[in-house]
This record gives C-alpha cells, structure tokens and sequence, in this order.
C-alpha cells in the first residue's frame, strides 16, 4: 500500500509505529548533523562562500529574466553538483589531513584529483550559465 493512499485508521497505525520507533528523532538528529556539515562548509571554506554568492546572484537572475522550467531544471542541477561536490572535496581534506597529517605525495594527489572535479564542474556550470543568461542578457542591452 502506498503511503499516500493510506486513509484514516491505516495512516494512524503508521503514525504511531514511526513514533514508537524512534524515526521523528533520528529523524531531526540526521538532519541536524547535515545542517552541521553544511554550517562548517560554509564557515571554514572560501571557495564555498564564494559560489554560495554566485549562486544567489543566479537564483536571482533567473527570476528576474524568467527562464523556463527546464532551465530552472538545469541551473539547480548544475548549483547541486557544485555546492555538493564542495562539500565532498572538504570531507575528503579533512579526512585525509587526519590520516596523515604531514605531506604525502599519494594523498596530495587524491585531494588534488577532488579539487579537480569541483574546477570541472564549476567550469560546466559557468559554461551553462553563459548559454542560458547571455541571451538575455544582449537583448537586455541590446547588443
């Protein structure tokens, strides 16, 4: 049976077995431990707070010059795919700074590879932004 077909007795009984459980508050301390992770990234890594700026500023243009569904569709695809591997390429710093503190030429790589696949998909991103934005933007100015 599909959750959202559940009617009255049935979806109280699934109520209570996800209280009894523990799920609410495994729940709300899974998510508080993300929100964690995120507050971290954003607080210890520049590179992060600066595309966390552009893409405010791409959310906002994208209202202002009203850009289709599908190009709703890809911006957000594309600001997930940053903002997300950010956050992996610093769990990856961290991990392997605690791993081994001092330089080692193989985990230097490793971190080096990491950072690498947030530069391409950075470059993918701005890429798309020019395809989707540039348009608009010359016939703003009239160029």
């Amino acid at each position: 049976m599909i959750i959202g077909s559940l009617q009255g007795d049935n979806l109280q009984i699934l109520t209570t077995i996800l209280k009894m459980s523990g799920f609410n508050r495994k729940l709300i301390k899974s998510f508080s431990y993300a929100v964690r992770g995120i507050t971290y990234l954003f607080k210890s890594q520049l590179n992060a707070r600066i595309e966390l700026i552009i893409t405010g500023i791409v959310l906002i243009s994208a209202v202002l010059f009203k850009i289709s569904t599908s190009e709703w569709l890809i911006i957000l695809l594309c600001i997930a795919l940053v903002l997300g591997l950010e956050a992996i390429n610093t769990a990856i710093e961290i991990f392997a700074d605690k791993l081994h503190p001092g330089f080692d030429d193989e985990i230097g790589k490793a971190k080096d590879v990491a950072a690498g696949a947030v530069l391409i998909t950075a470059i993918i991103a701005a890429i798309t932004g020019i395809i989707i934005f540039a348009p608009r933007l010359l016939e703003l100015f009239k160029f």
